[in-house]
């Protein structure tokens, strides 16, 4: 006798036709054309919003047109299944890797609270400024995919879903004696590399040495603060004035400018954008520059950082006139001259 496959009506054992009812086939390949539907043709939403103490998804109001991933970002977007929780509403919607790869003192902190105020980014500080996470290869490795995987919390761990996600690492946080295997992490994992230097290496060097001394100082009531919020906490740090040895200072500043090229000859076959603290001084606007990169919508963003040495280096600098007859006629003589004006 002839079986009809699919067949949606059939005789009962008593002759009777029996109400329809769908195979479990063909409710299963249903269930999976939806999700497929839902994740390649997501709600236009710029993005979600997950309130922590109900299971509710709120649309913001621009579109958010970069969930329909391209096949081209295929190797930049990302599904992350963190083992710490469910990504519930938010497992379709992508995910992109990156590294904020930078020195100390060169805007960094400010830089990376301008990015944690997206409401999608979440930048997890200086992951390795523990000795023990970058002891070796095999530790960085660990301590990278738990952060990739979004299973590492930290102050900027968000309650929306996470579009971003990444870190600040310092050249010499163990980037510098392990680049060949990072790069070959970063572009097995799809990371982008976002490069954020200073130009004026003086003004780095004036603004380490008064970092460095307020460690000792305690300035500020007895605390210790690398960044501040208030004009008045700045007024008060900006009072110290170094004095720069001279005989080391063009040597400091020709090693960071040889890190800073050697890193990014390192880095050039990842994918990366390069940025420096002026320009995002002087011109906020730059800062869509990383989020378009990121593939991020765009958004307002916000930091509470004052900052610190607003004055021309003259008024920062003990002895500024040796300092000044030091750099003339090098190649760092415009650093006794440039300034910050904002756009």
């Amino acid at each position: 006798m002839a079986v009809k496959y699919f067949s949606l009506v059939r005789k009962g054992s008593l002759g009777q036709k029996p109400s329809k009812r769908y195979p479990i086939l063909v409710v299963l390949a249903l269930t999976m054309i939806s999700s497929i539907y839902i994740c390649l043709f997501p709600l236009n939403q710029k993005g979600f919003k997950i309130s922590p103490n109900a299971m509710r998804v709120e649309v913001m109001e621009e579109p958010y047109g970069y969930l329909s991933v391209p096949p081209f970002e295929f190797p930049r977007a990302h599904y992350p299944k963190p083992t710490t929780y469910s990504r519930n509403e938010c497992e379709c919607i992508p995910v992109r890797y990156f590294a904020i790869i930078t020195m100390q003192r060169s805007g960094s902190g400010w830089f990376e609270t301008l990015l944690n105020s997206h409401i999608n980014i979440s930048s997890n500080g200086e992951i390795f400024s523990v000795r023990e996470r970058r002891s070796n290869m095999s530790t960085i490795t660990e301590t990278l995919d738990k952060v990739y995987n979004l299973d590492w919390y930290s102050s900027a761990s968000k309650n929306e879903c996470t579009g971003a996600v990444g870190f600040k690492w310092m050249l010499n946080q163990g980037l510098m004696q392990n680049q060949e295997d990072i790069v070959e992490y970063f572009k097995r994992r799809g990371i982008s590399s976002v490069f954020l230097f200073r130009r004026n290496l003086l003004r780095r060097w004036v603004s380490l040495l008064a970092n460095s001394h307020d460690r000792d100082a305690k300035q500020l009531n007895g605390t210790h603060k690398a960044h501040v919020h208030s004009r008045h906490e700045a007024e008060v740090l900006a009072r110290f004035k170094p004095v720069i040895d001279v005989e080391t200072l063009i040597p400091d500043m020709m090693q960071a400018a040889k890190w800073s090229s050697d890193i990014l000859r390192s880095f050039l076959g990842t994918r990366h954008i390069v940025l420096y603290y002026e320009d995002l001084v002087r011109n906020r606007t730059k800062m869509m520059d990383i989020l378009t990169f990121l593939k991020m919508p765009p958004r307002k963003l916000t930091s509470r950082h004052v900052k610190i040495h607003t004055r021309p280096l003259s008024d920062h600098i003990e002895n500024w006139d040796v300092v000044a007859r030091a750099l003339n006629g090098t190649q760092y003589e415009n650093f006794i001259h440039s300034d910050y004006r904002r756009k």
